[in-house]
């Protein structure tokens, strides 16, 4: 004869049925929960993501490692099979090198006595923090990766991010001890550019795709497919000169730019502090957010703090008609 469960399987059995029936909607509810509360206080939702990314990093780290011995091995095994073929091309590479090489130093040496001649002002020094890519965090509606490393290596929100090829983001949330990159292909992503060849300025707009657009183009730009694309330097969130891409097509409704990294292939990122305070910093950002009172004194940013300005109205107008006798004279 079978046995029945006991009193706790009874209680605990529909609980569990209606926990499956309902999962689905509880989980709707919880998003759209998530959604108004970033509408309401975005500083407290990046807070979260941040915090989050600290304590899901050193699993990450310790995940994504396999996976790179695992490349590291394929490599090397590949690389073992075409060795001689590999001798051969750094052969004749080499021979064109050192041909550079000499240009280059010509070129150095010229360059350093302009230099002297004009009093050229050298820029800032260029700070670089390597790290490894720990996690792809994002999809198809997002394109973003985690790097092992943040606020305690130097990281910020705001810096550039590089790789061997050019420029792959920006830090869009930096945490104590991973940071979140947003890459340009993103929909979030708008990077100030220009045709190296036609020196023609735009905008890189991403829209989640791995053919970002070049945006707010003039009507007379020319743009040829195979010219290369780099930032303009404009708005100082990204010093000018850094390689981005090479226009893919050129179309009457859209220009293409292929970026020069590929998102599958990033291991390795370098994040560049260029001294610039281009992206805005999260405590304008709270400033920017705060709501204004309309009754309050309006103050002036020259003035100092505890003097208002007093708006002008018709007795001060007619103030000012009338004129004025000097100090002193009597009426």
């Amino acid at each position: 004869m079978a046995q029945h469960g006991g009193p706790q399987q009874r209680i605990f059995s529909p609980l569990r049925t209606a926990l499956h029936r309902f999962a689905f909607i509880l989980l709707i509810f919880s998003a759209f929960g998530l959604m108004l509360l970033g509408k309401a206080d975005t500083v407290l939702i990046e807070r979260i993501r941040a915090a989050s990314a600290d304590l899901v990093s050193p699993v990450m780290n310790i995940v994504s490692r396999p996976a790179a011995s695992i490349n590291e091995i394929t490599d090397k095994i590949y690389n073992l099979a075409h060795l001689y073929e590999e001798n051969e091309r750094l052969r004749v590479e080499n021979q064109q090198l050192l041909a550079w090489q000499q240009a280059a130093r010509n070129l150095s040496h010229e360059n350093a006595r302009l230099r002297d001649l004009a009093h050229y002002t050298a820029p800032p020094v260029l700070h670089l923090v390597t790290s490894r890519v720990i996690a792809d965090m994002g999809g198809a509606y997002a394109h973003s990766v985690m790097i092992s490393a943040g606020s305690r290596d130097g990281v910020s929100k705001g810096q550039a991010v590089i790789s061997d090829e050019g420029l792959v983001g920006r830090v869009a949330e930096a945490g104590y001890q991973a940071s979140r990159v947003l890459l340009i292909t993103d929909i979030n992503s708008r990077v100030p550019v220009v045709v190296e060849n036609s020196r023609d300025r735009a905008f890189l707009s991403g829209d989640n795709t791995n053919r970002p657009l070049l945006t707010f183009l003039t009507a007379d730009a020319a743009v040829a497919p195979g010219d290369r694309i780099l930032t303009s330097g404009h708005g100082g969130a990204f010093p000018p000169g850094i390689p981005i891409g090479v226009v893919s097509s050129v179309s009457e409704n859209a220009v293409r730019v292929a970026p020069l990294f590929r998102r599958h292939q990033l291991e390795y990122l370098r994040v560049a502090d260029y001294g610039l305070q281009g992206i805005l910093s999260d405590q304008r950002i709270r400033q920017s957010q705060a709501p204004v009172n309309t009754n309050d004194t309006l103050l002036s940013p020259d003035i100092p703090t505890g003097v208002g300005v007093v708006p002008s109205g018709p007795a001060d107008e007619e103030l000012h008609a009338k004129p004025q006798k000097p100090i002193g004279e009597l009426p």
